[in-house]
């Protein structure tokens, strides 16, 4: 045994430890791994689902002190990419990249146990680094809070194939709302991390162009226009406020730029003419949703002629926004201006939507 152990260390200092995986040989078959492959080992297990880095970030940002957390979503040619902003304590700048080293966290005395298992082992951005094509800061500072952005291709780690259906909230036995029925997609995952924190911590859920409308509507109302006179550098804002700071489409683009969100000439300007609007926070959704529903059908009038169909005004309003959501990446491709809302013609067979365009001067 030891003749083994004493060649397994002349090779390990031989050839370095990252070729070779064994700390020790224990015999029948058995090895102890060293710490290393042991972490690397445990981040694959930590992490197997697209789905899993949304609960890890969140999680992450909460820790932080974050009552606030963006979540902007897209994927494209088969590549998955997620920004987390937040007001958290943000991450000093010379730790930046070591906070994706194992073991690395700031949570000494405050390990956290919550309904995901534990939370402060200085894990969670190693799993993440370890199983995405990129995992990176794309800024913070002291007390400014953080954005993350996280990218990976779909052959490389999987998510639920339907990323588009929304879950219920219900009250479970003890009069906690939790979701109910629908994928176990990222659009569940940050609902059912929200509904945990419930009034502790908002999230903020949608598409690049959502997210910094989302931003910018929020932070123009916070922001004193005073102040603004007397900064320079966006860098001097919380994360969550610089984009209060673009006075054009230039402006806004490259602060968004500088939180890892990707903007066009004119979807920067649709955000500042106020043409897309900001999202609700996923359990104002969730919940507003369950009370609308709650209510009573009315009864049935049996002698009414129902040989037509009838959509609900509610459902037809959240139908245009969907279909408006939609069409909004076809604009994008097509530089496309859409003149008002979508109209929707519901007849006995048929339901009918027509865009209007808007013509360019």
């Amino acid at each position: 045994m030891s003749d083994a152990n004493e060649l397994i260390s002349f090779i390990a200092s031989m050839s370095g430890e990252g070729n070779l995986r064994v700390e020790e040989n224990l015999g029948e078959g058995y090895v102890r791994l060293r710490v290393s492959e042991a972490e690397r080992r445990q981040a694959k297990h930590d992490i197997q689902h697209v789905e899993d880095i949304v609960i890890e970030m969140l999680r992450n940002a909460r820790d932080a002190g974050a009552d606030k957390v963006y979540l902007a979503t897209t994927k494209e040619d088969g590549v998955r990419t997620l920004v987390f902003l937040d007001n958290g304590s943000g991450v000093p700048q010379d730790m930046q990249e070591r906070i994706f080293d194992a073991r690395v966290t700031s949570k000494l005395e405050s390990m956290k146990m919550d309904r995901w298992g534990v939370h402060g082992r200085g894990m969670a951005l190693f799993s993440i680094k370890q199983n995405t094509d990129e995992a990176r800061v794309a800024t913070s500072g002291v007390d400014l809070g953080s954005a993350f952005k996280v990218s990976v291709a779909a052959d490389r780690l999987s998510e639920r194939a339907d990323q588009s259906s929304w879950p219920q909230a219900v009250k479970d036995e003890d009069g906690r709302y939790v979701c109910a029925r629908g994928p176990h997609n990222i659009i569940r995952a940050a609902c059912e991390f929200a509904l945990e924190e419930l009034r502790g911590c908002d999230v903020y859920l949608g598409s690049p162009s959502e997210i910094a409308a989302t931003l910018y509507a929020q932070a123009s109302s916070r922001l004193d226009t005073s102040r603004l006179l007397f900064i320079d550098d966006e860098s001097e804002l919380p994360v969550v406020d610089r984009l209060g700071l673009a006075s054009d489409a230039e402006d806004f683009i490259r602060i968004c730029s500088g939180l890892g969100l990707e903007m066009s000439e004119r979807t920067a300007h649709r955000i500042l003419a106020g043409q897309i609007k900001p999202v609700r926070g996923v359990t104002a959704r969730l919940l507003r949703e369950r009370d609308s529903s709650s209510h009573a059908p009315a009864p049935v009038d049996l002698a009414k002629d129902r040989r037509g169909l009838r959509i609900a005004k509610d459902d037809m309003a959240q139908f245009s926004r969907a279909v408006e959501r939609d069409f909004n990446d076809l604009a994008a491709r097509y530089y496309l201006n859409l003149c008002g809302d979508p109209k929707i013609r519901v007849s006995r067979d048929r339901i009918t939507v027509t865009f209007d365009l808007a013509k360019e001067e």
